[in-house]
């Protein structure tokens, strides 16, 4: 596995190039930032949120400054290495945890958020969670026919498509299987152009072809004129006599620590807080924002997942080609959203320092099983949470130092849809041929034959530590509804109690979305920031215009 090493004389960079033609970037490398400055706008985050709503403020006419906490990376530095790509492009280095460690958060830290280091995959916000949401959060304009245009527009802006190419061999094993077994499986839309096929996304695209925030919008905005400050926090939202000002930020060093004496204060007339779920309600939990019905960093969901792994005779090497190509829900559609909890089936790249950290067990068990990681498979499943009542999420707060955390407790609930998945997926490996399947849990071993994988996961204790638990999904925090006592932000995305402030991120959304969340994010801030920009008197501009 010898990493592609690309020069930029070979692929141009669009990142260096807008640097070079002026781009007014501050912080970290760059020019420090001034200790005071003014916008229409300032953005707090620069993802999938941050990324539409700077597009379509600045083609409006508007001024606005963004404010990133982690560094300006390109596909200059992009070199396909974990070692490099954890620590620079992640929160906590790819380690952020919940509170009590039983479940593993990958969130993006850096220009462009998780969309810079996700897998690509796209899907609408499913029909059934709209109609839920219109049901118990009277999200009335949510619809599916209200949503369509939005998402039309998400996907001719950031070129999302059905994947074309042949599956590789991970993905391809999970088509066979639900095949074999009479089960749906479909492609994933994928939000790449010119894609290399290489199999590295979630280490930044080496070729610019993931179209994400850092190569479409970003650029875009930039050369419209917004600002961008990188390495820098935003500690907390400027207030003043009960209306928000703006926001306050401190430069930040290489280790991530925030440096008092560089600080920045931006005034606006209006703020988007769009840093991610769990770092969106944190600032607002810093700024001591109203929070009448205490709902603030409550509901909080990570769509959390569980794996099994497989060994096969064959050679799969599921480090090469598109990461997720294909999917089935069919243990979504065959649950009722507010009965027991459904999951949707995926398959995930299989990289050495990632599958490492993520396998159970230690010592000679696992050095077998890394022995053996060419013939290796994954199956992850995506659990569904928010929709019953056993199904509340967790709570962002904050640790003595001001930087945030999630409590997210794993429920009996949780944890009895988590035994469901071990089952559903070890059925779909050895239909396929499988030669051992692992779960991925402490006290579990590998297992020879369906009938002795039934047994064995019947008997695992389903709980936190034991059973592996992670998450690449974070949404809810600032939950959006039609009443304030169910809700942090109204339907137009601004706060309650605070009318110049709005949140245009994952946060937002009531629940889990139940599918990999970026297009709902692009759909959902493409629609909020068209009103903002009707009520802040910008001109009228669509997400996929031309520049």
């Amino acid at each position: 596995m010898t990493p592609l090493t690309v020069q930029p004389k070979t692929i141009a960079d669009p990142i260096r190039a807008g640097l070079a033609r002026g781009w007014k970037v501050f912080g970290g490398p760059h020019s420090q930032a001034p200790e005071a400055m003014q916008c229409d706008v300032a953005i707090v985050g620069s993802g999938a949120g941050a990324g539409i709503s700077a597009e379509m403020l600045t083609r409006a006419g508007l001024s606005v400054i963004l404010v990133e906490e982690g560094p300006l990376h390109s596909s200059s530095d992009f070199h396909q290495l974990e070692a490099e790509a954890y620590p620079s492009l992640y929160q906590e280095s790819a380690a952020r945890k919940t509170a009590d460690k039983a479940i593993t958060i990958l969130q993006g830290r850096c220009v462009g958020g998780s969309t810079t280091v996700n897998w690509t995959s796209s899907f609408r916000t499913p029909p059934d969670t709209l109609g839920y949401w219109r049901q118990h959060f009277g999200l009335d304009g949510f619809a599916v026919a209200d949503m369509a245009p939005w998402f039309a527009a998400a996907e001719r802006r950031l070129s999302i498509q059905p994947w074309l190419a042949p599956p590789n061999d991970n993905n391809e094993l999970l088509r066979q299987a639900a095949q074999r077994l009479g089960i749906e499986a479909s492609v994933i839309s994928r939000n790449v152009k010119g894609c290399w096929n290489l199999g590295s996304c979630g280490m930044g695209c080496p070729t610019n072809a993931k179209q994400s925030m850092l190569v479409t919008t970003l650029p875009a905005a930039l050369d419209a004129g917004a600002r961008l400050l990188v390495q820098t926090r935003v500690q907390s939202l400027l207030v003043e006599n009960g209306r928000v000002q703006g926001v306050v930020a401190l430069g930040m060093g290489a280790d991530g620590v925030p440096e008092a004496a560089r600080r920045t204060r931006i005034t606006a007339r209006h703020v988007v807080v769009a840093g991610g779920a769990i770092n969106s309600p944190a600032l607002l939990l810093r700024s001591n924002a109203p929070d009448p019905h205490e709902r603030l960093g409550a509901r909080t969901f990570l769509h959390p997942v569980v794996i099994s792994a497989a060994l096969f005779e064959q050679r799969i090497a599921g480090w090469q080609g598109a990461p997720q190509s294909i999917y089935s829900d069919h243990y979504l559609h065959t649950q009722p959203i507010d009965g027991p909890m459904g999951y949707k089936l995926e398959a995930p790249p299989i990289h050495p320092v990632i599958f490492s950290s993520t396998l159970a067990g230690y010592g000679r068990e696992q050095a077998r099983m890394l022995g053996q990681l060419p013939h290796s498979h994954a199956l992850l499943a995506l659990l569904r949470d928010g929709f019953h009542p056993e199904s509340v999420g967790g709570r962002v707060r904050l640790r003595g130092d001001s930087t945030p955390e999630l409590d997210y407790p794993l429920t009996p609930f949780v944890m009895e849809g988590a035994r469901r998945a071990l089952l559903s997926m070890a059925e779909l490996q050895f239909a396929v041929g499988a030669k051992e399947v692992v779960p991925v849990h402490e006290m579990a071993r590998g297992v020879t034959s369906w009938r002795e994988a039934r047994a064995l996961i019947a008997g695992l204790p389903m709980q936190p530590l034991l059973t592996r638990v992670v998450s690449a999904h974070v949404m809810g925090g600032c939950g959006m509804a039609a009443d304030p006592r169910q809700g942090v932000v109204r339907p137009d995305g601004t706060h309650w109690q605070w009318e110049n402030l709005s949140v245009h991120d994952g946060s937002v959304f009531p629940t889990s979305i139940g599918a990999n969340p970026q297009l709902s994010v692009y759909g959902m801030a493409a629609r909020l920031t068209a009103g903002l920009v009707q009520r802040l008197g910008g001109r009228p501009v669509p997400l996929d215009a031309p520049a």
